[in-house]
């Protein structure tokens, strides 16, 4: 699979996103470990600095989100709610804050893997939400910062587009739900469930 370029995140969230769609997730340990790989098939939008009042970026930098203030194409990671860790990919320059966060996949190598560590799930509940996408791939807050282009967790260009993309207001939020910056593929089972998806259209 061919690698993603740093010109490639070193674009506005919003124009990333929708591009992440089927692109993979690698997390690979060692020429003879675990290979886990999943396709993206859902994502959402954060702007920078004193442009998206959702973002963790908003209020500028601060020592839980400084890598969103790093270079593009690198992995932000955070705990949501003390809960459990949420995968974000920086996109723009260096010093501007947004990213784009990851939070649906539809796992495809790595599966026996992925279910241990998601208590014995399968199928479509082994990534189809932010917090379980983390989980099934092993990451914490070790990988913040890290390399999303070159290193062992990566992510790579997608082998086929997907047919149909649809968007709607983001999730899991209080504020700026309303701005059309969640994209996801058309009836891929995987999806995140949300009463959104009935509402969302095409982009």
């Amino acid at each position: 699979m061919a690698r993603l370029t740093r010109r490639f995140f070193d674009r506005p969230a919003l124009r990333v996103a929708p591009e992440l769609l089927g692109c993979r997730l690698i997390h690979q340990r060692g020429a003879r470990g675990d290979w886990l790989e999943a396709r993206i098939v859902e994502v959402e939008a954060y702007a920078g600095e004193g442009e998206d009042p959702a973002s963790h970026a908003h209020r500028g930098p601060t020592p839980r989100c400084a890598s969103m203030f790093g270079p593009p194409g690198r992995f932000y990671i955070y705990r949501c709610m003390g809960l459990h860790f949420c995968v974000n990919l920086v996109c723009g320059a260096k010093g501007q804050g947004g990213a784009v966060l990851l939070r649906a996949a539809c796992a495809v190598r790595g599966l026996p893997t992925m279910a241990r560590r998601r208590g014995g799930r399968s199928g479509r509940e082994l990534a189809n939400g932010p917090g379980k996408l983390a989980q099934a791939f092993g990451i914490t807050a070790r990988h913040d910062g890290c390399d999303a282009i070159a290193g062992a967790l990566r992510v790579e260009a997608a082998r086929e587009r997907p047919a149909r993309i649809l968007v709607s207001g983001r999730v899991g939020i209080r504020h700026a739900t309303e701005r059309p910056w969640r994209f996801f593929v058309a009836d891929d089972p995987s999806v995140s469930r949300t009463s959104l998806n009935r509402l969302a259209r095409q982009p």
